[in-house]
């Protein structure tokens, strides 16, 4: 079993990870560039850490020369940060309240984060409990999409529709009425879109 990365450490994977994706290992250089790191030397002892930690194997006399090491070549571990009622509102945490091995194929564009499904609205979209949504804060929703949203300091993901004066969160489940607010009302706030759901196949249901 690998050891937990810091939090830089984890930026700096998933980076990698993400111009991997693109078809372009980044270079010293660039890590340096993108974390507003003076010296690359820097780079290079996170590098080493990340190294030692069994997620990558480097080779120094290639200028992208990262290969990286998941599981079976396909996964990650992210951190969750809490989670998100489908059903009745729940609290989002500060920190993290676990993590998931998320395929490195499943994009996560900057700003992005994870949470942890919970409840019963959503399951006629078939999204379950214990299912882990992708939430993009970037994006404007548009009718239709599914969004995470907080209300009266608690945490929903619902479809969502605006109207005049109106915002509609609806459920996917015809047992829950959509909870209807004002335009204006100070206890909701919008946190993002979700962009992506990845259900681990080992989990067991019910």
């Amino acid at each position: 079993m690998k050891t937990q990365l810091t939090k830089t450490q984890q930026k700096i994977l998933d980076f990698i990870i993400d111009k991997k994706a693109e078809a372009k290992v980044p270079t010293l250089a660039e890590i340096a560039e993108h974390f507003g790191y003076r010296n690359r030397s820097t780079v290079r002892q996170h590098l080493q850490a990340i190294e030692k930690k069994g997620y990558i194997k480097r080779n120094p006399k290639i200028a992208r020369g990262i290969e990286l090491l998941t599981e079976d070549k396909f996964f990650i571990p992210r951190p969750v940060l809490g989670e998100v009622a489908a059903g009745n509102p729940l609290t989002i945490y500060p920190d993290a309240i676990d993590t998931i091995e998320l395929p490195t194929i499943a994009r996560m564009p900057r700003d992005s984060f994870l949470l942890k499904v919970k409840g019963d609205s959503l399951k006629d979209a078939y999204i379950f409990t214990g299912d882990v949504v992708i939430v993009n804060p970037n994006l404007q929703p548009k009718n239709g999409h599914f969004v995470v949203a907080v209300l009266d300091d608690a945490a929903v993901v619902k479809r969502f529709y605006k109207k005049k004066n109106k915002i509609e969160l609806r459920s996917e489940n015809p047992e829950y009425e959509p909870i209807i607010i004002e335009k204006d009302y100070d206890g909701f706030k919008l946190v993002g879109v979700v962009i992506g759901v990845y259900r681990s196949m080992e989990r067991k249901v019910g």
